[in-house]
């Protein structure tokens, strides 16, 4: 959206102020209660001075991490990871300081250690008592903004589904508009509003101040029509958004962003850019970690079953695809008596000689991928995300699925939502690793803190009790 007169409301800026003010204000406060709340703490100098380094270098990762965006139609989970990871690198800094310039001494452990956990619970709070507030004021019909959609189109129903479905997004429909007759349009249904009017009347509308926010969901080739209805548009002070229609592309983590001061949108991408990325190499690091210690008995009482049952070394090294398609090297235990990593690897089947009386135990209960945390851990995989296949199966289906390689936007995982699905083991028919690739894009698609959390769940309760994630283990 261009940032010019009559396209924005005037009082964004007041509300970011606000968010700002009240966000410096907790840290604050928070950093003297705990002070005041320990009887062997005392405020003085230093402390002003980190609770002033942490205000503003919170106002600058929250920039960073969007939390100072406007708040309708981001979802609530959304900004709560955003508060945290925004106060993630203050703590990082400040600790760093404080050990840096020897002044660990002059802080106390438990008062500073409280406010640097409590400092994002609350503001998290806070955030979530005012989004709360706003959700039932505008379920009961106030601070509503109408919005009008000029374009009877498939993308423009599915916009209006969202707004209509979403009341807590305080957005109530007009309409739709369009200049077309109706059998070039989609049918449009009354809980949406219907086709209300021609162009000429949202734009008569936009001037009298009965509409705030205009969506305009032409197909891209009606690029004429768009400039003409934009250039209309801007002699009104409506709020006017271009809702292209890229999902034909059948995107991958599409957004926008800007190469210069040119606005671009992404087709196929990863999503773990800035802020995000960060987020998820701290949850494998943390997570891989504590996986990885909690594991570490296992590991030497699976080496030494594999030793005392067959021969052959403990673990099994194969090649496979990761990030951005770089070979990379899988470590797992050995659980076959065979290792191939050739131009041809014969999957597993259902009672395969091939595999070993542990291997069997291994493979049923995914614990042969175990050494694979140590991979999490030195950043070339994640928890989760797509697994990775053998390079010869890599290139056997990339030939025959459309859209096979985009998996690889991402580092391959050690669970995925195609596991724990049942979407793994043996593909003897195309089809089923055409579902497994499904699931990874949707994967890609959806990623978020929580989505990851919930996949991780459903792995330890699955191979732990049965479930999807064991189905067709062999």
């Amino acid at each position: 959206m261009v940032a010019r007169g009559g396209l924005i409301r005037p009082y964004g800026a007041t509300i970011t102020l606000a968010q700002r003010v009240f966000d410096a204000a907790w840290i604050a406060v928070v950093h003297y209660l705990a002070y005041q709340a320990y009887a062997g703490s005392q405020w003085g100098d230093h402390q002003t001075v980190a609770t002033g380094t942490a205000i503003l270098t919170f106002y600058v990762t929250g920039e960073i991490a969007g939390l100072y965006q406007p708040w309708r139609g981001v979802p609530l989970a959304n900004q709560m990871v955003r508060v945290w990871a925004a106060w993630l690198p203050v703590v990082m800094l400040l600790l760093a300081g404080a050990f840096l310039l020897k002044q660990t001494e002059t802080f106390s452990r438990v008062a500073s250690g409280g406010w640097l956990v409590a400092t994002p619970v609350v503001i998290t709070a806070w955030r979530t008592m005012v989004r709360m507030i706003l959700r039932s004021a505008r379920a009961q019909g106030r601070n509503i903004r109408s919005v009008a959609i000029c374009g009877a189109t498939e993308i423009g129903i599915e916009l209006a589904r969202r707004i209509v479905n979403t009341p807590h997004l305080g957005m109530r429909m007009i309409g739709f508009f369009d200049d077309r007759t109706p059998e070039r349009t989609e049918r449009v249904s009354l809980k949406y509003g219907g086709v209300v009017g021609k162009f000429a009347d949202v734009i008569e509308g936009a001037k009298n101040g009965e509409v705030d926010l205009i969506y305009i969901a032409l197909p891209l080739k009606a690029e004429p029509r768009i400039k003409e209805l934009v250039k209309s548009l801007a002699d009104t002070t409506a709020s006017v958004y271009l809702v292209p229609d890229f999902f034909v592309y059948d995107l991958l983590h599409g957004r926008w962003s800007q190469l210069g001061d040119l606005p671009v949108v992404s087709v196929f991408e990863t999503p773990f850019y800035g802020v995000d990325g960060w987020v998820k190499r701290v949850e494998d690091v943390v997570l891989g970690t504590f996986f990885l210690v909690c594991g570490a008995p296992l590991f030497f009482v699976i080496a030494i079953a594999i030793k005392l049952t067959s021969r052959g070394p403990v673990f099994f090294r194969q090649r496979r695809y990761g990030l951005e398609g770089e070979v990379i090297e899988v470590l797992k235990f050995r659980t076959m008596t065979v290792q191939e990593d050739g131009a041809e690897v014969k999957q597993a089947k259902k009672d395969d000689d091939r595999i070993t009386s542990v291997g069997k135990i291994l493979r049923r209960t995914s614990m042969d991928e175990l050494p694979q945390l140590i991979h999490v851990v030195s950043g070339s995989m994640s928890l989760v995300g797509p697994r990775p296949h053998a390079v010869a199966h890599n290139e056997l289906y990339r030939k025959k699925i459309e859209g096979y390689m985009l998996r690889h936007k991402v580092k391959p995982g050690l669970t995925g939502w195609a596991q724990v699905n049942g979407w793994r083991g043996e593909t003897d028919e195309l089809w089923k690793m055409e579902k497994r690739i499904e699931h990874d894009l949707e994967y890609i698609r959806r990623w978020g803190l929580l989505f990851d959390i919930q996949i991780i769940v459903m792995t330890v309760f699955g191979v732990l009790f049965g479930g999807k994630v064991r189905q067709n283990a062999y």
